[in-house]
C-alpha cells in the first residue's frame, strides 16, 4: 500500500467514524410504554415445575424459581421469580438450576415479598465472545483491509439502527429511506475498500443502478401479485402498537432491496476490479473491449451469486418447505401461498438486481477505466 492510498483510507475512515459518532447520539424511537422495570443478570438456584401442565408436545403454566442477582446494586440478593410458559415453542424458555438468565424487576422490589419476572437466558458472554473472535480473525486474516471491512460492518449496523429505523417509524417512506441509506452505505463501503478512484466510482454506479432497478421492480410486482408485506415478522404487533400509519407494502419493498444490497455490492466490486486488472495489463483496449471483458467476468459470477440468495432465503423458511412436503401440496398451491409468494419476490427480485448490476457495472467500468485513465 502506498503512502497516498493509506492517507486516503485514513481520511475516509475518520470521516465515517465521525458519522458513526453522530449517529450514536441520534435519539431512539419513543418507547410504547413507560416501563420502570430494570433488567438484571441472575443465576437460577432452584426450580419448581409443579404448576406446569403438558398438552401433547407443548407445555403451559409457570415455573417458580429462586434466583440470585449477579449484577446491579443488589448483586447477591436472592429473589423468587416466575417464568410464564404459554405453549409457544418459539418464545417459551424452560429454565434449569444453574442457568444464567435475565430478570425484570422494579427498583423498589423487596426480596422478602416480591416475585420478579424471569425473561430470557443470559447470552451476553457468548455473544461478545463470538463477536470478538470474528473481529480478531477478520483483522488477522485481512490486516488493514480486514480492519476496514470490520469498520464498514459497524457502520452498517449504526445506519440501520440509528437512521433507517427511526426515520421509518417517524413516517418517512420506508423503501426510499432504505434506498437512500443503502446508497450511503454503498458509497462508504466501496470507497473505503477501493479508494476514491475510477474503480470505486464504477463499482458504486453499477451497484446503485442495479439496486434502483430492483426497487422499481419490487414496487411493480408486489402490486401485481397483491403482496401486502404482512409476512414480515412482528409487523402486525408493530401495526397495532400505534404505528398504523406504516405502509406495510412499502416497508416490504425496502426490506427486499436491503436484503440483496450486500450481494449486489460484492458483484459490482468483483466486476470493476476485474476490468481494472484487464485495463492495467493492456492499456490499448477500447471502451467496448473493456465492457465486453466486464460482461464475461459478470457471467461467471452471477450464477453463483443468485444461488447464494436462493439458499439464504430458503434457509429462513426450510420448515415451511418441509410442511408443504409432508402435506403433499401441489406446485399450484405452493406458489400461491402468501409466504411463498413473498419469498419468491424477495429471491427473484434480488437475483434480478444481480443480473442487472453485471451489465451496468461492466458499462461504467468500460467507460471509466479504459486506456491510461486508471488510478490505482
Amino acid at each position: 500500500m502506498t503512502k497516498h492510498s493509506f492517507r486516503q483510507d485514513l481520511i475516509i475512515t475518520l470521516t465515517l467514524a465521525v458519522c458513526c459518532i453522530l449517529l450514536w447520539f441520534v435519539p431512539s424511537p419513543k418507547r410504547l410504554t413507560d416501563d420502570r422495570a430494570v433488567k438484571e443478570q441472575a443465576v437460577v438456584l432452584e426450580v419448581d415445575n409443579n404448576d406446569l401442565q403438558k398438552h401433547g408436545l407443548l407445555e403451559y403454566g409457570s415455573q417458580s424459581l429462586k434466583v440470585k442477582l449477579t449484577s446491579g446494586p443488589r448483586k447477591g440478593t436472592v429473589y423468587q421469580a416466575e417464568n410464564l410458559i404459554r405453549a409457544q415453542m418459539e418464545l417459551d424458555k424452560k429454565f434449569s438450576s444453574g442457568d444464567k438468565i435475565i430478570v425484570a424487576m422494579m427498583p423498589e422490589d423487596d426480596p422478602a415479598s416480591a416475585v420478579i419476572r424471569a425473561q430470557d437466558y443470559d447470552r451476553t458472554f457468548w455473544t461478545w465472545l463470538l463477536a470478538g473472535l470474528f473481529c480478531i480473525f477478520l483483522c488477522i486474516f485481512g490486516k488493514w483491509t480486514g480492519v476496514k471491512a470490520l469498520f464498514s460492518f459497524f457502520l452498517s449496523v449504526m445506519v440501520i439502527w440509528k437512521a433507517v429505523i427511526p426515520m421509518v417509524l417517524n413516517g418517512f417512506s420506508a423503501s426510499w429511506t432504505i434506498f437512500g441509506c443503502v446508497c450511503f452505505l454503498t458509497a462508504a463501503i466501496m470507497f473505503l475498500v477501493a479508494g476514491i478512484n475510477r474503480k470505486g466510482v464504477a463499482a458504486f454506479s453499477g451497484a446503485i443502478a442495479g439496486i434502483f432497478a430492483g426497487l422499481c421492480m419490487t414496487h411493480l410486482f408486489t402490486w401485481l401479485m397483491k403482496i401486502n408485506g404482512a409476512t414480515l415478522p412482528y409487523i402486525q404487533a408493530l401495526y397495532h402498537s400505534g404505528y398504523d400509519f406504516l405502509n406495510i407494502q412499502d416497508l416490504f419493498s425496502g426490506a427486499v432491496i436491503l436484503a440483496s444490497s450486500g450481494a449486489v455490492m460484492d458483484l459490482a466490486m468483483d466486476i470493476a476490479s476485474g476490468v481494472e486488472e484487464v485495463a492495467i495489463h493492456n492499456d490499448t483496449l477500447s471502451k467496448k473491449q473493456l465492457t465486453a471483458s466486464g460482461m464475461r467476468i459478470g457471467k461467471s459470477v452471477v450464477g453463483t451469486m443468485t444461488t447464494t440468495l436462493l439458499l439464504a432465503y430458503s434457509g429462513g423458511y426450510i420448515t415451511l418447505l418441509m410442511m408443504f412436503a409432508v402435506q403433499g401440496n401441489s406446485l399450484f398451491e405452493i406458489l400461491n401461498n402468501p409466504l411463498v409468494a413473498a419469498e419468491s419476490v424477495k429471491t427473484l427480485i434480488g437475483s434480478f438486481s444481480l443480473v442487472l448490476v453485471a451489465p451496468f457495472t461492466a458499462i461504467f467500468s468500460g467507460i471509466l477505466l479504459h486506456k491510461k485513465q486508471v488510478i490505482s
